[in-house]
């Protein structure tokens, strides 16, 4: 059973029209714990870069962060990169039809082989490293787009349980990844070999947070996938499980971890 299917059908149904697909949007901005510490950094390290940056959403995937930054920056100009064509031309249409593709497009693009003809103050990478061969060219990628004082946000699973894999044999909750997660020496060694000067890793999904992530994805998603009929009583489930997945998503934000299973890492190109 893996993860990756269940999204792509929720993803179909709720990208139908712009109304339930910023629906779905808020949704995962909410239930994805990731997307809580992903917004916390944006909102950290937004007043490091100009007002009107230069954005790169690096594996934009639904375009959900792209929508989110696009809303919450408006002088940010941004390019959403996915290798998916699919991908790209949906939301392409989503931004046209929303008003906001006088400063966001979606571009296919392979990150292996990203060129930096283009420069970006700030470059997004959420739940995209894992799924890359080729890790230490893409983050050489990253640094060679980014304007001296650029910023990187990479969010990614980590060594301690990461794709949901504790142990030899364990089989990776999400099928498509590479490596089950990041040791956090060998990001952090990574990127500084890539260029970047500063690099602050730290774990996200603390005890707090895998709890969460159980009752508001897996739990739902291993239901789903046994029958499709359970997608009927998703919203009868989280109305009871919403208030305990809110509460232990606030505390996983605010706590410092000594481990999780995820990684989010804050790179510093100098001046």
């Amino acid at each position: 059973m893996h993860y990756d299917p269940i999204k792509e059908l929720l993803g179909r149904i709720f990208n139908k029209n712009t109304v339930l697909r910023r629906l779905f949007y808020s949704l995962l901005n909410v239930l994805l714990l990731r997307s809580w510490h992903v917004r916390k950094a944006l909102r950290k390290t937004a007043c490091a870069v100009p007002p009107t940056a230069s954005v790169l959403d690096a594996g934009m995937g639904f375009g959900q962060y792209t929508w989110w930054m696009a809303k919450r920056f408006r002088g940010w100009t941004i390019t959403a990169a996915d290798i998916k064509s699919e991908q790209v031309d949906d939301c392409n249409s989503f931004f046209s039809k929303t008003g906001i593709s006088d400063r966001v497009r979606a571009v296919e693009t392979d990150l292996a082989s990203l060129g930096s003809s283009h420069k970006y103050d700030l470059v997004l990478c959420v739940d995209v490293m894992e799924h890359i061969e080729e890790d230490r060219k893409v983050f050489s990628n990253f640094f060679n787009v980014l304007n001296p004082g650029g910023i990187l946000i990479v969010s990614t699973p980590s060594d301690r349980g990461g794709s949901e894999v504790h142990g030899e044999g364990d089989a990776s909750f999400i099928g498509e990844h590479v490596r089950n997660g990041y040791p956090i020496n060998e990001i952090n060694d990574k990127l500084h070999e890539a260029g970047f000067s500063q690099v602050n890793a730290s774990y996200t999904y603390g005890k707090p947070g895998s709890i969460a992530w159980k009752i508001s994805m897996k739990y739902p998603v291993t239901l789903v996938s046994v029958s499709k009929l359970f997608l009927l009583l998703l919203p009868f489930y989280y109305i009871v499980a919403m208030p305990f997945c809110l509460i232990l998503n606030l505390l996983d934000v605010k706590i410092s971890h000594r481990e999780g299973t995820g990684l989010l890492v804050i790179a510093l190109k100098n001046r």
